[in-house]
């Protein structure tokens, strides 16, 4: 068995089969690193290019990102502080008002597919708890949802807290009724469309080299 059969069964939605799949490889001596490089964050790049080129829709995007996932908690008890050692801290929250969480929960996923150590705080989030809890874990990226007009201006509220606040962290933006002129509008620091874009800004904003 080989890695690359793990990385093909999250491409597959396998999540019946991840498991056992993982634990073999373990078996077989592989290291816990590749396992998780190569075999479950490397595909979800690929989940990224295929969505890009309109190969692969959301609910495929979710399925890879929950088969991804469930590998991962396979191996999380082996994982040395090295390999645990996140490529980004993200604060992400749907803002206040705005009860919607799907595509929150699924740009969530996605950054925890790429390495990202990710603090969801839901649905209805006050800037006040995105404040607490970006400082509380020294976030480099706080990520802002919504999903409703009528909660826009409490997403524009939620930046100028933000900043006004002094936080290190990169601010960025998205959901169905925001675009980039809203972004620049507000003051956030990037905005995204979908779950891979969001994947590629934060790494962009952070200096890490992307293969989306």
């Amino acid at each position: 068995m080989a890695v690359q059969e793990i990385y093909q069964s999250v491409l597959a939605f396998s999540i019946d089969k991840i498991v056992d799949l993982v634990k073999k490889e373990l078996k077989s001596g592989t290291q816990v690193a590749a396992i998780l490089k190569e075999g479950l964050i490397a595909p979800l790049d690929e989940v990224g290019r295929r969505f890009s080129r309109g190969e692969l829709f959301l609910p495929e995007m979710l399925a890879a990102a929950q088969t991804m996932k469930a590998g991962v908690e396979v191996i999380r008890p082996l994982l040395t502080g090295a390999e645990m050692k996140p490529a980004g801290i993200v604060v992400i929250g749907t803002v206040k008002g705005d009860l919607h969480d799907v595509g929150k929960d699924l740009v969530a996923m996605m950054l925890e597919g790429a390495g990202f150590k990710v603090i969801n705080l839901g649905i209805d989030v006050d800037y006040d708890r995105f404040l607490d809890a970006s400082t509380a874990n020294k976030a480099d990226i706080i990520a802002l949802s919504a999903l409703l007009t009528t909660t826009m201006p409490a997403m524009k509220t939620a930046v100028s807290k933000l900043k006004e606040a002094g936080i290190v962290g990169k601010i960025i933006v998205g959901g169905a009724p925001v675009n980039q002129s809203f972004a620049d509008e507000i003051g956030a620091h990037g905005y995204s469309d979908d779950a891979p874009g969001a994947v590629v800004l934060a790494r962009k904003l952070l200096g890490i080299r992307t293969s989306l």
